[in-house]
């Protein structure tokens, strides 16, 4: 519980000044979700009356303090970017003796909003007013700060503060703050399909169309895009799809078909586009995640000339055409990593806490786009973690901060390959990558040759 003489300080970003200039008329309106270092979301809401529900739990204790800063979520690049800019500066000093949390806004009349609680275990002036300078400078109308201040009876009120000029403050409501159950859902599983799993072209270029005056190279992705036609359609032939985490044997497997079907790879994402990763990678999610999916359709574009005209395997690094052993009786095939892992990765990313607060199964965010060109089969590699972690070794290779996240966070790698098993429509089928090489080509062969041989 609270701490009597404790004082909390919440920032936020509302839509407008207006919006908030009333208290809330209970507990059913503005929640709030702080995501702690554990499993499970602190959630707390504000409510006009004096008594009833008690505090949220906390997590500092006096004579720490807590503060946060939050913006919008909506897939908006400008809010994408202001969330990554207090994050990076929420990295450095004087904010190197706090410790960063993700916090939530939400609400049954409000759009979600991400943030920062700030945990100070030491409870000086010197980040009170850092924050308040970070803030300020945000632009000429800076968020308003919350602050959160003990009652007389130990009862914890919200004072919603506008930052003024010279220092100064306007008073826009008083509200207490009371403990909330955990939603049935994660507060951002409602989000999901407009800011982090786009499911169609148009929700995807949207997003890197609001970058093209600041990243040049948005407009070149734009460009290839539009060259693609709108609905690229598979030919005769079958399109097998190769997922799974870094390391569980994705390029092995297609290697291992290469030497035994002397067969060549195409490059995914590819080769018109892979080289802006590094510019995009170091972009927020939303924009990196649009980056990725512009690709996936990009991809499409190949997999639908190349099952017609040519066989062809692809991978991220490699490049070549072959034809399978006429006992497969498949002709012509793609097999390529695709919108699942964009998807997957993508999910867990935005879902924070356990396994369970994931979109329950059969949930929207896991179909397949209407409007991208479908495989036949979805193969998903799957390893132990003490393997993949023996993999990893001196691989030495680049990482994006989701696959930094993959190898450091059990819990998220378990979110991912949770997501991986929920997608639908099509699934993924799980292969055992553990084995020798020679034992997994047999068994993604004869999978193939079981789903495909008769297509």
């Amino acid at each position: 519980m609270l701490h009597p003489g404790r004082l909390l300080r919440l920032t936020l970003l509302p839509r407008s000044l207006s919006a908030m200039a009333a208290p809330p008329a209970g507990a059913s309106g503005q929640c709030f979700a702080a995501e702690g270092p554990g499993p499970d979301l602190v959630c707390f809401t504000l409510s006009a009356s004096s008594s009833g529900r008690p505090e949220p739990r906390c997590f500092v204790p006096a004579p720490g303090r807590c503060y946060s800063l939050c913006v919008p979520a909506a897939p908006s690049v400008p809010a994408a970017r202001l969330h990554r800019r207090l994050q990076q500066r929420l990295r450095q000093e004087p904010f190197g003796r706090c410790q960063v949390l993700g916090l939530l806004c939400y609400g049954a009349q409000a759009a979600l909003e991400k943030g920062f609680l700030i945990q100070d275990p030491q409870g000086g002036p010197e980040t009170e007013r850092a924050l308040e300078e970070l803030l300020r400078g945000l632009g000429e109308l800076p968020p308003p700060l919350g602050v959160y201040e003990a009652g007389e009876r130990g009862e914890l009120w919200q004072c919603l503060w506008a930052l003024r000029g010279a220092g100064g403050r306007e008073l826009l409501h008083r509200a207490r703050v009371v403990a909330a159950e955990e939603p049935p859902l994660h507060p951002a599983v409602p989000g999901l399909r407009h800011a982090a799993v786009f499911h169609s072209l148009e929700a995807a270029r949207s997003v890197v169309e609001q970058c093209t005056s600041f990243i040049p190279e948005a407009t070149a992705v734009l460009d290839l895009v539009d060259k693609c036609p709108k609905h690229s359609k598979k030919g005769e032939f079958p399109v097998i799809v190769i997922e799974g985490l870094d390391a569980t044997g994705k390029t092995t497997v297609t290697q291992s078909i290469k030497n035994s079907l002397n067969a060549l790879l195409l490059r995914s994402p590819p080769a018109c586009v892979s080289q802006w990763r590094k510019t995009f990678d170091v972009e927020p999610t939303l924009i990196r995640r649009a980056f990725y999916a512009l690709g996936n359709y990009i991809v499409a574009s190949e997999i639908a000339k190349a099952s017609t005209e040519s066989p062809v395997v692809v991978d991220r690094r490699y490049r070549c055409e072959f034809r399978y052993p006429t006992y497969l009786h498949i002709g012509k095939i793609t097999i390529i990593k695709y919108w699942h892992s964009t998807a997957a990765y993508a999910i867990a990313t935005e879902i924070s806490g356990k396994v369970q607060n994931l979109p329950p199964t059969h949930h929207e965010v896991y179909q397949w786009p209407e409007d991208l060109l479908k495989p036949d089969l979805v193969l998903l590699l799957t390893v132990s973690p003490e393997e993949r972690i023996r993999r990893l070794q001196g691989r030495g290779l680049e990482k994006t901060e989701e696959e930094t996240e993959l190898e450091a966070n059990s819990l998220f790698r378990q979110k991912v390959e949770e997501s991986y098993k929920r997608m639908e429509n099509p699934g993924c089928q799980e292969v055992d990558a553990s084995p020798s090489r020679e034992e997994v080509l047999r068994t993604v062969l004869y999978l193939i040759k079981k789903h495909c041989g008769s297509l």
